[in-house]
C-alpha cells in the first residue's frame, strides 16, 4: 500500500468518527466497560496468584535429625537426600539456632525457654525444599524412610488442601477471564456493527463504483483500532489509581508477613499496556467481523 494511500485512510477513519459521534461514543463505551471488567479482575487474578506462588516458594520440609547421629551420619543423611531428583535445596539449621528461632517466634512468651540454653533438647534440622513444591509430599515419604531421619514435618494435610486450592482458583480464574474476553468481543462486535449497518449504503457505492474489499477494509480497521485505544484511556486511569492507593494501604500492611502485592511498577504499566493491546484487537476484530457482510453486493 502506498503511503498516500494509507495517509487518506488513517484521514477518513478520523473523519468517520467524528460524523457519526453517538455511534462512536457507545462503541467506545462498550469497550470502556468490558475492559474496565477484564482489567480490575486480571489485577487481582494476578496479585492472587503473586500470594499462592509466594505461600508455594515457602513450602519446606524439615528433618528433625536424631539426637544420636554422629556427623558423619549427619553428612551420610545429607547426601541421600539430595540424591532425591525433586530437592532443590538442603540446609543445615543447628539445634542452637532452631532454639533461638523458637524464642524469637513467641515473643516474650519465648523467654522461659532461655533457660534451656545450656541443655538444648531441640534437634539439629536439614531444610529441605523442592524443585516443584507440589513435590514436597512425595519427597517428605522418601526422607521418613531414611536412617537418622526421626521425624519429618512439613504441614501435612494443610498442604494438600492448600495446593487443591490453589490449582482450583487459577483453573477458575482462567477460565473467568478468558469468558470475559470473549463476551467483550461479542458486545463490542455488535455494537460496533450497529454502526456499520447505519453506513450499509455507503460501502454499497464503494463497491458499485469498483473499490475493492482491501480498500473498503482499511478504513473500517482503523476505526476499530482507534475505538478499542479510546475505550482503554479511562480502564487504565481508574485501574493505576485504584491500585496505587490499594498498594499504599496495603503493603505498608504486610510489611511483617512474607506475602507481598505486585509493586506498582512495572505493574500497572504491564497492565496499561495489555488493555491497549486488548482494546486494539477487540476493536479490530469487531470492525472486521462486522463489515464482511456488507463486502458482497
Amino acid at each position: 500500500m502506498k503511503a498516500r494511500t494509507l495517509r487518506r485512510h488513517v484521514r477518513e477513519s478520523f473523519k468517520s468518527l467524528g460524523r457519526n459521534g453517538w455511534m462512536t461514543f457507545a462503541s467506545v463505551s462498550a469497550v470502556t466497560v468490558t475492559l474496565i471488567l477484564v482489567g480490575v479482575f486480571f489485577v487481582i487474578m494476578m496479585n492472587l496468584n503473586k500470594v499462592a506462588t509466594t505461600i508455594e516458594e515457602n513450602v519446606e520440609i524439615r528433618v528433625h535429625i536424631d539426637i544420636a547421629a554422629t556427623e558423619q551420619d549427619q553428612e551420610v543423611l545429607k547426601q541421600q537426600i539430595e540424591q532425591i531428583p525433586e530437592v532443590s535445596s538442603t540446609t543445615y539449621s543447628p539445634k542452637e539456632k532452631e532454639l533461638t528461632n523458637l524464642i524469637e517466634s513467641l515473643g516474650e512468651e519465648g523467654e522461659i525457654f532461655q533457660l534451656f540454653e545450656q541443655d538444648n533438647p531441640l534437634n539439629d534440622v536439614f531444610i529441605v525444599k523442592t524443585k516443584n513444591p507440589t513435590d514436597t509430599m512425595a519427597v517428605a515419604k522418601k526422607i521418613e524412610k531414611m536412617q537418622y531421619a526421626s521425624n519429618v514435618k512439613y504441614g501435612q494435610g494443610s498442604i494438600e488442601k492448600l495446593f487443591a486450592f490453589i490449582e482450583t482458583s487459577r483453573n477458575v480464574g482462567l477460565v473467568l477471564i478468558i469468558g470475559l474476553l470473549f463476551t467483550a468481543m461479542f458486545l463490542i462486535s455488535n455494537t460496533i456493527k450497529i454502526t456499520i449497518v447505519a453506513r450499509r449504503k455507503e460501502i454499497e457505492i464503494m463497491k458499485l463504483v469498483g473499490a475493492t474489499n482491501s480498500f473498503i477494509r482499511w478504513p473500517f480497521f482503523l476505526e476499530g483500532l482507534w475505538l478499542g485505544i479510546l475505550g482503554s484511556i479511562v480502564p487504565i486511569a481508574i485501574i493505576a489509581v485504584t491500585y496505587r492507593y490499594a498498594y499504599d494501604y496495603i503493603e505498608p500492611r504486610l510489611t511483617n508477613h512474607f506475602i507481598k502485592l505486585l509493586e506498582f511498577n512495572p505493574f500497572v504499566y504491564q497492565v496499561a499496556g495489555l488493555l491497549i493491546l486488548m482494546g486494539a484487537i477487540i476493536g479490530i476484530w469487531g470492525s472486521l467481523m462486522s463489515v464482511r457482510k456488507f463486502l458482497k453486493v
